[in-house]
């Protein structure tokens, strides 16, 4: 097989291109996009149906979702229960409520602020303006005037509950990647911290965290892609046949 940086990676049991993983990416893989109309749902039951059809005799499959695609694959499980799924890869997922956003940024934003002898400066100067502080203000009412709502696993309860009753079901093995340097990854652990259905969830067993201190949101930096590329790779190879 061709090896050398560069080359087109293929499914041979090689690292054709030399970027440290084997097969993945390959060009000849079969990868289906999902959630492509954002509902959810349909678009990746579509997609593993069509998948099992072009590889007969497949045992099962992972679920690999960024922000609101690591959503849409814990919805979708907890909708379905689908016993195909034998995997979630989540990365940064998302969980956004006007509550969870006004505490993330009171306690990673503001508070950050708080301590710069810049904003203080600033504000002693006139230079920060009015609406910077009503901002904050408002941000501090919406963090804590929130009301839990509670419609315990039906499908009216909050998405953010699904999510939760979805994870906690799984009988697949779960990696969790989150970002350093992103205030959604930030949210979700606020928010898991603070749920009363997701007390816990990061604890259970079947789950793998890795956390990437430096890497934002959509790991754009080239080495922080990579290092996403590996820890999934490895994660793989460590799933037990079915």
């Amino acid at each position: 097989p061709a090896v050398y940086p560069g080359a087109i990676e293929v499914c041979d049991g090689a690292d054709n291109d030399c970027d440290g993983t084997t097969d993945l990416g390959a060009s000849d893989a079969d990868v289906f996009q999902l959630d492509a109309d954002g509902d959810g749902y349909d678009d990746i039951a579509c997609a593993i149906n069509t998948l099992h059809t072009a590889v007969p005799g497949l045992p099962g499959v992972v679920l690999w979702g960024l922000c609101d695609g690591a959503s849409a694959a814990l919805l979708y499980c907890h909708a379905t229960q689908d016993t195909r799924v034998q995997g979630l890869c989540l990365l940064n997922p998302w969980v956004r409520s006007p509550a969870s956003l006004a505490k993330t940024q009171v306690k990673h934003y503001y508070t950050e602020r708080l301590r710069q002898k810049e904003f203080w400066l600033k504000l002693l100067s006139g230079k920060v303006a009015g609406s910077a502080v009503r901002g904050l203000a408002r941000a501090v009412k919406a963090a804590f005037s929130a009301a839990p709502v509670d419609a315990g696993g039906s499908t009216d309860a909050p998405f953010q509950t699904r999510m939760a009753l979805a994870w906690r079901q799984s009988k697949a093995p779960i990696l969790l990647v989150l970002s350093g340097s992103d205030y959604t990854a930030k949210e979700f652990l606020e928010y898991a911290a603070s749920d009363a259905h997701w007390s816990g969830a990061l604890d259970q067993s079947g789950l793998v965290r890795q956390d990437l201190q430096m890497a934002d949101h959509t790991f754009s930096d080239p080495v922080q892609r990579q290092q996403v590329e590996l820890l999934c790779a490895a994660w793989l190879g460590r799933i037990p046949p079915v």
